[in-house]
């Protein structure tokens, strides 16, 4: 095991493709330091990923509040822990019409998806700079590439993501440090639930919806082969290579038409 002395941050690592990430690294050798809410969450998902004979962290962290961000980086700084891999995992979506969501909760996602990302990755690449080494791993979305009605915070959080992560890796072209963006689509995890969009007609076909553990490994895969990013799935990269065909205000209309609500009449 090659990687038994580095370590990866992973960011929302106790379930979904976070998770399924984490199992990636820790099969490879690499030592976790794992974030999350929950600390019960965090201790179950550590026993499992210990069976891979590596180190496991965990930090119980609300990276929806910019200080309890801060916190973390302050405490692996005095713990003295390399970080060679980060990778930004965790976010929130919130389902409705603008007019009628909650602001509060859309300030929450932006401060998750956007303002914890950007903290964590100034950190990180600051200590990676100073080694001229590191990987980082960002979660966009094939989101990021067109407008969202239904969900036009999310959407505008991960387009922010895609080009963050465009304009790192052009920064950093002539060191030895990557940016990677892996772009999944609808992925079969508890996002839907968080983001109250169950009755979206988007969703309603569940089986139509990605494996995490195939999402993962095509981020993953992406991020050792040092690509710029991804788009996971087949059909995802169809849905993508003809968004980028069509004027936003047509990928917009197409898209409002997929996310609204189911009728009683469908």
């Amino acid at each position: 095991m090659e990687n038994h002395h580095q370590y990866a941050l992973i960011t929302g690592a106790t379930e979904g493709i976070g998770f399924e990430l984490a199992k990636l690294f820790a099969k490879d050798g690499y030592n976790l330091i794992i974030v999350a809410r929950s600390q019960a969450e965090l201790d179950a998902t550590a026993y499992e990923l210990k069976q891979y004979g590596i180190k496991v962290i965990t930090f119980a962290r609300d990276l929806f509040i910019k200080d309890e961000v801060f916190a973390l980086c302050q405490e692996l700084e005095e713990s003295r822990i390399e970080v060679n891999v980060l990778v930004n995992n965790a976010g929130q979506g919130l389902y409705g019409l603008f007019k009628d969501t909650d602001l509060n909760r859309e300030l929450d996602i932006v401060h998750l998806n956007i303002n914890a990302a950007i903290i964590l990755t100034k950190h990180f690449l600051r200590k990676m700079l100073l080694r001229n080494e590191g990987k980082i791993l960002n979660l966009a979305s094939i989101a990021s590439k067109t407008p969202g009605p239904w969900q036009s915070v999310y959407h505008g959080t991960k387009a922010f993501i895609l080009s963050f992560s465009e304009a790192l890796r052009s920064e950093l072209e002539d060191t030895n440090i990557t940016v990677t963006a892996l772009l999944p689509g609808p992925t079969n995890t508890d996002f839907f639930n968080k983001a109250d969009m169950n009755e979206s007609k988007a969703i309603q076909d569940k089986d139509s919806l990605a494996d995490p553990a195939d999402v993962a490994k095509d981020g993953y895969n992406a991020l050792m082969d040092n690509k710029d990013k991804v788009v996971s799935g087949f059909s995802n990269k169809l849905k993508v290579g003809m968004s980028n065909l069509l004027s936003d205000s047509l990928n917009a209309e197409m898209m409002k038409e997929q996310q609204k609500p189911v009728s009683k009449d469908d």
